[in-house]
């Protein structure tokens, strides 16, 4: 890597950040790796398969001034306030490597004071509590890996907003939302979100080397393709879409996260099927689901198609799935 890049964005609106999130994207140099540092202001984003009238309480939020998003990545539902830092690392699949992305996140929380370590899929821990979750996407050219980091968020709020499933939590074993995550500034009282914007771009410069050039965000985004990503960002139809009655429903929980199944059917077969995850695989979700339209509601047939996408993926999260439909269906 010769080139390291920061890019910080200037305003709090979630459509706006998530849209340079996505330019960036598409831009980053094969030779360069982008750290993104942002907030959203009131804000719930859902992740890219996740049945937003489900996970949010999408009415309320937005009667209270709040904004809904949804962001490409897996995972999933999050609350931001402007206590809370964002970051994104941006940088071409050939060097995407999650374990030094992780390091210059530990090692800015350490710099600031905060014993961290990253623990279970996708989460960075401080006193065996959760203030950083983490997720990922994966382009044709460039990958992603972004995240929070949660430093003075108003914890009241976050579970205002957030429908977070009774098995999700018992899975956990846990009682609360609130009991599973902490504000750094429990630990380290006199934290800012400057401090720990400042320590995150020393890490990343001290892990990947470079200039450390910061880019200017206003000419990023006064681009016509930054105004057609806002716009996707901003619609209705991404963030919250269409929530048909499907004939079928099946859900279950797997240790990697949980799924719904909907399905459409008319004269024995399935017309549409739609799959609402909070999987880290959120690439894996389309295929699943298209590969059971057209088919016979049938669950040895349903069950088969499966198991041949998963073969091809070597996937044993699809594998988790035919047995939902076995049992199911």
């Amino acid at each position: 890597m010769t080139k390291t890049s920061i890019v910080l964005a200037e305003g709090y609106d979630p459509w706006q950040n998530l849209a340079l999130e996505e330019l960036l994207l598409g831009r980053v140099g094969d030779d360069e790796a982008i750290l993104y540092l942002w907030q959203n202001q009131h804000t719930v984003v859902v992740g890219r398969h996740q049945n937003a009238w489900r996970e949010c309480h999408a009415e309320q939020l937005e009667a209270d001034g709040g904004k809904l998003a949804r962001r490409l990545s897996g995972g999933g539902a999050v609350y931001h306030d402007l206590g809370n830092l964002n970051f994104t690392f941006v940088v071409p699949k050939a060097t995407y490597d999650l374990h030094r992305q992780l390091k210059v996140i530990l090692g800015a929380a350490r710099t600031v004071g905060v014993d961290a370590e990253f623990s279970g899929r996708n989460d960075i821990l401080a006193d065996g509590r959760k203030f950083s979750g983490n997720a990922f996407y994966h382009g044709r050219r460039a990958s992603y890996h972004h995240g929070t980091i949660l430093i003075d968020v108003d914890m009241t709020v976050l579970q205002n907003y957030l429908n977070v499933p009774a098995q999700k939590m018992a899975a956990k074993g846990v009682t609360s939302v609130k009991s599973r995550v902490i504000n750094l500034r429990e630990l380290v009282p006199t934290l800012s979100i400057s401090q720990m914007k400042q320590a995150m771009q020393e890490a990343f410069v001290a892990e990947y080397g470079g200039p450390g050039t910061v880019l200017a965000v206003a000419e990023l985004l006064q681009t016509p393709e930054a105004a057609a990503l806002y716009d996707k960002y901003s619609s209705w139809d991404w963030r919250l879409g269409k929530s048909p009655s499907f004939d079928v429903t099946l859900e279950t929980r797997f240790p990697w996260g949980g799924i719904e199944l909907g399905l459409m059917v008319e004269g024995g077969v399935i017309q549409t099927a739609k799959i609402y995850s909070d999987a880290m695989e959120a690439d894996l979700i389309e295929p699943m689901a298209h590969s059971l339209e057209g088919l016979t509601y049938n669950r040895a047939e349903m069950s088969e198609a499966l198991e041949n996408l998963a073969r091809i993926h070597q996937s044993s999260v699809i594998g988790d799935v035919v047995g939902c439909v076995k049992d199911g269906a």
